[in-house]
């Protein structure tokens, strides 16, 4: 009776490790919605760079279209679980990345015979492919952190001239002076 229960009891773990391992390459990419994004001129030829670095709309729309075509390899939110590289770690900012991101979405990933990764290029338009770059340039380990960037827009002072603080610090005296009569 142990004997059977063991033997069924690997049974089911086998089977379920199997449909894991199938069910993880064989996935139809979906359709990326790129309406807001300024488009490439001649989407038949790859541009070297990506034109939507930065961009706050592009960032959103690659954020959706890698849950929905990378996260099954890749992991949610490209935190890794082992399947394929952690996006965050292993990608590079700027143009090295970009030439890395280019060839694998051209070319995919083929070892001995073996997809490891597909390719995307004609399957998902550019626009959305380097929409897909910006949002994994945003989460990069090596992105400076967000808070950084808003903190120097707040700082207006700091570019100001000594003549003008002078006046902004006069007009603030100006104004408790006339707030204490």
């Amino acid at each position: 009776m142990l004997k059977r229960s063991f033997t069924g009891a690997m049974a089911v773990l086998a089977l379920t490790a199997a449909a894991g391992v199938w069910a993880h390459g064989d996935v139809t990419p979906q359709p990326v919605d790129i309406t807001g994004l300024k488009p490439i001129e001649n989407p038949d030829v790859w541009l070297d760079t990506n034109p939507y670095s930065g961009n706050e709309k592009a960032i959103e729309i690659g954020h959706h279209a890698f849950a929905q075509n990378c996260a099954r390899c890749h992991g949610i939110d490209a935190v890794s679980g082992g399947i394929a590289p952690d996006l965050r770690e292993t990608l590079p900012l700027g143009e090295e990345g970009d030439e890395f991101f280019k060839e694998r979405m051209i070319n995919g990933a083929v070892r001995n015979g073996v997809t490891y990764m597909p390719k995307f290029e004609g399957l998902i338009a550019q626009e959305g492919l380097w929409a897909i770059r910006s949002w994994l340039e945003s989460v990069s380990v090596d992105a400076p952190p967000k808070d950084t960037a808003k903190a120097d827009e707040a700082k207006p002072d700091e570019t100001k001239t000594d003549a003008a603080k002078s006046d902004n610090a006069a007009a603030t005296d100006t104004s408790k002076t006339a707030e204490s009569k």
